[in-house]
């Protein structure tokens, strides 16, 4: 593969990575306007009473995950992630996007993405290009997600440096298997009285098995959608708990 045709597949869709628009809350939006928002895009046709509690008690929690793109050595758009490490205390074991919590010293979502990975893989943040952030996403903790989306231009510049305490494994996937049905499913779960439909990914690499589900899957659902400008072959709609206005 010519690396500068690479170089220059990547710049282009940075540029077009850039001009996308996350509709994000507005400034003149009234906090009750942002509930119902909320409350809309997460499948309630109103407000509950539970969920302006649990709004209230755990909106203000804020966090951001990177979304890495890469050119692999077939030419494919591929994505960074990890598998967590077994004796975390939530989640552990389950693949993720690099991320985390932000924190009071943070300037803003993307310095929380980029200085998460650095923390647990050992990406260099001068090493990645951030080009966009999507529209947040919620956990059902009713944590605020902004997945942040950055070009790794040389890929061979990252040597994986994993914090076991937080990482069992790093790995890469082809971002366009998220707009494929192939080895996808979906799982009915209930939450709050409103039934979801989570998505399921299965991947093989080098006879490892990986499960890709829940907010990482809608994540990547959405950043493959938004990336290659089509819609996935399934319902994405209460996929990952999507907010799209709030």
């Amino acid at each position: 593969m010519d690396s500068s045709c690479g170089i220059r597949r990547l710049q282009n869709l940075a540029q077009q990575l850039r001009s996308y628009k996350p509709p994000l809350p507005q400034d003149n939006d009234t906090k009750e306007e942002e509930v119902k928002k909320g409350a809309e895009n997460l499948g309630f046709s109103e407000p509950t009473d539970l969920f302006r509690r649990r709004l209230s008690n755990f909106g203000s929690k804020r966090a951001a995950v990177l979304v890495c793109l890469f050119e692999g050595d077939a030419g494919d758009l591929r994505v960074i992630l990890t598998k967590r490490a077994p004796k975390l205390s939530s989640h552990a074991g389950e693949v993720s996007l690099p991320g985390g919590k932000v924190d009071k010293s943070d300037a803003d979502e993307c310095e929380t993405a980029l200085r998460e990975a650095k923390e647990e893989i050992g990406l260099d943040p001068l090493t990645v290009k951030v080009v966009t952030v999507l529209e947040p996403f919620f956990t059902m903790q009713f944590t605020r997600v902004i997945p942040v989306v950055g070009m790794l231009f040389n890929k061979r510049a990252f040597e994986p440096v994993i914090n076991s305490t937080e990482v069992e494994a790093v790995f890469d996937v082809p971002l366009e298997m998220f707009l494929k049905d192939e080895n996808h499913w979906t799982e009915e779960v209930k939450w709050m009285g409103v039934v979801y439909h989570l998505p399921y990914f299965r991947f093989q690499a080098e006879n490892k098995k990986y499960v890709i589900w829940g907010l990482t899957a809608g994540i990547l659902t959405r950043v493959a959608s938004v990336v290659y400008q089509r819609p996935p072959p399934f319902d994405e709609q209460r996929s990952g708990f999507k907010i799209r206005n709030l």
